[in-house]
């Protein structure tokens, strides 16, 4: 449980972080990112899936390039579902989840790793 609330701190502080990175996103406050960080996690874990299922041969001929896209429309989503944070446009949408995930993964890793013995 403690590691979900960790997890769930690490995502809301990589949103604090994009707008620092990307002009063209806006997050409003930290009770926002704690928000959309769940709104997020909701939407990557109920539609995200369904969408890379239907997407699948797009995908192969892109060679998974396509998976981006769908990235940046679910980032788009969050931002349509939350006032509060804004997504200006398609290509800030991608860029912006590739970073989050980028930043959620280095935070993660660097906070949550256990020491090797």
């Amino acid at each position: 449980m403690v590691r979900i609330l960790l997890n769930w701190l690490i995502n809301a502080a990589a949103l604090l972080a994009l707008p620092y990175l990307l002009p063209s996103i806006h997050v409003a406050g930290f009770a926002t990112a704690l928000g959309v960080a769940v709104v997020l996690g909701l939407i990557n874990t109920l539609i995200r899936p369904l969408l890379l299922l239907l997407t699948l041969p797009v995908t192969l001929l892109t060679l998974g390039l396509f998976i981006f896209v769908i990235n940046g429309m679910m980032f788009l989503l969050a931002a349509w579902l939350l006032d509060g944070f804004v997504v200006d446009g398609f290509i800030a949408g991608v860029i912006g989840s590739t970073l989050y995930s980028v930043i959620s993964w280095l935070l993660a890793r660097l906070l949550l790793s256990s020491p090797r013995s």
